[in-house]
């Protein structure tokens, strides 16, 4: 079996498992208590990552009664699972391509928030001494990249750009930390990766940016989800929500150096790459609109053509919930 079919196979059973989830899960739990709302998040999360530490956000939902509870999740796909099984009612910012698996899996979801593009938040990288100049040099290569994932959209983008399909590159699917040690041990050619695994390593290692999503290739949105039920029945929790995240991307891009120390506690990373890393990040909080979802077409069609999604995936079909302040 080639690599190909064989990750055609695995998304294709992400989007079977997220079905058979959605379609057996307990009605009964389809509702948190009406005084609390459990968010789902990454530790990755930078924004949700710095409410949960500062606990503004549990002070602005006590004004309305609401209790808050923190559930981590390690990707993207268990989160927008569990906000479909009733086990959380928000998920904090997951990549653009995961919401589009979770459509083809038949989630009922809301788009709540999105953060405007950070094209430069993911790249692909090459070594410092590699002869690979230009994007038509990956022909032949090895290439490390995370199936899936918004850097694999931002691959398939660049080498359309430089006249290349997905076969005349040697894809290795792996894991951001594999993907990173493969990449340091120069068992791959190129690694496409995204903050904060992209600076760090290119901070270290000396790697080159062959290219970044710039030049319209890759926009790299990350969006804020809950549940359809979630949204039409707690419009008021949204509402904090989506002031505090607005309030803390503000606060985050105002005070680099305070939010690069805070982050540095949390993720383990030292403070100077946490603030480059953030550098790439727009953390600039908007409302979602049909029009602004076009990119998620395009992700939705590449994936499709490729065979990484089962079935046509229309982005804009999806519920999406506006903030009272726009």
């Amino acid at each position: 079996m080639t690599q190909h079919k064989m990750i055609h196979r695995a998304l294709s059973a992400i989007a079977l498992g997220l079905a058979v989830a959605i379609a057996a899960a307990n009605p009964a739990m389809a509702q948190a208590p009406s005084n609390a709302i459990r968010i789902g998040y990454q530790k990755s999360s930078t924004l949700t990552a710095i409410l949960k530490a500062n606990g503004e956000l549990e002070k602005a939902l006590a004004a309305l009664g609401v209790r808050v509870s923190w559930h981590e999740f390690t990707s993207g796909l268990p989160l927008l699972e569990a906000i479909n099984t009733g086990n959380i009612d928000f998920g904090a910012d997951v990549a653009d391509t995961v919401p589009l698996f979770a459509q083809a899996a038949g989630a009922k979801l809301a788009y709540v928030a999105e953060e405007a593009a950070s094209p430069s938040a993911q790249a692909i990288l090459v070594g410092a001494d590699s002869p690979i100049k230009t994007l038509a040099d990956l022909k032949g290569k090895k290439v490390a990249v995370t199936k899936g994932a918004g850097s694999h959209f931002l691959l398939l983008a660049a080498l359309g750009h430089a006249g290349l399909g997905f076969k005349d590159i040697s894809a290795a699917y792996l894991t951001p930390a594999d993907g990173r040690a493969a990449f340091i041990g120069g068992n791959v050619d190129a690694w496409v990766a995204w903050d904060p695994f992209l600076t760090s390593t290119a901070r270290q290692s000396h790697a080159r940016i062959l290219t970044d999503g710039s030049n319209g290739l890759a926009s790299y949105k990350r969006y804020y989800l809950s549940s359809a039920a979630f949204a039409e029945r707690r419009g008021d929790v949204l509402d904090v929500i989506y002031a505090k995240l607005d309030a803390t991307g503000k606060w985050v891009k105002a005070h680099p150096d305070e939010a690069a120390t805070l982050l540095a506690g949390l993720w383990g990373i030292d403070a100077p790459t946490v603030e480059e890393a953030n550098g790439h990040r727009s953390y600039r909080i908007g409302a979602v609109t049909a029009a602004g979802l076009s990119e998620q077409q395009r992700i939705a069609d590449a994936f499709f053509t490729e065979g990484l999604l089962p079935i046509k995936v229309h982005a804009e079909d999806v519920r999406i919930w506006t903030p009272k302040q726009n």
